[in-house]
Parts: structure tokens; sequence; C-alpha cells
């Protein structure tokens, strides 16, 4: 099992930055690919960016460029920096792990960002 604990949401005025932080416990052999998705009110959740262990980010369209998503394996997080927050990023911030082989999917709580215009 993989527990998962987000923080560092809240509001914020558009053009500005937060910091989302996610700490990992728990079994965290086999945990290849971690990552943040978020779920605006009445849409279906989304990706907003992963990280494989070693590997290359990879980015919705919607934030390549203010957003970057880094990974500390020794302390097991996660991180998203966003910056030139936008209206549209307003919604509950997820932070998600994969286990290899398995493919069993974990999820955080989440956190709301709220971006004021």
């Amino acid at each position: 099992q993989v527990q998962l604990a987000e923080s560092g949401g809240g509001l914020v005025q558009a053009g500005g930055s937060l910091r989302l932080s996610c700490a990992a416990s728990g079994s965290m052999f086999n945990i290849y690919l971690m990552g943040w998705y978020r779920q605006a009110p009445g849409k279906q959740r989304e990706l907003v960016a992963t990280i494989i262990s070693g590997g290359t980010p990879n980015y919705d369209d919607s934030v390549k460029g203010r957003f970057t998503i880094s990974r500390d394996n020794a302390e097991n997080t996660v991180a998203l920096q966003m910056n030139s927050l936008k209206s549209g990023d307003t919604g509950v911030y997820y932070c998600y792990a994969r286990q290899s082989v398995t493919l069993r999917e974990y999820w955080g709580q989440g956190t709301q960002v709220t971006v004021s215009s």
C-alpha cells in the first residue's frame, strides 16, 4: 500500500505562483511513475504532469512552460511548481502514483487551488 499526502494549495491571484508538494509513504518499491492530475468543477479529472524515475517529465499542453514537476526519489516526494497561474487552472489537484508490473494506481485526497481573476 502507498499513501499520498498533498499540501500547498490555496487561493492566488491570476499571474501568481503556488507550489504543491506530495509526500508518499508505505511500500514505494516498484513505484515508477508519479504525477499530478486536477479536476475542475463539473469536469472530468485530467492529467497535469507526470514524471518517471530518471525520465523526462510529461506535461499537458495547457501547462507547458508554466508548470514544472520534480521528483525526489530519496525523500519519496513529488512537487509541482505552478507559475503564471490562470483562472482555468482552478480545481482540486491530486497526487498520483503507479506501480510497475501490477500497474496499480494510488491517489491522494486532493488539495484545492483557486485562481482569482
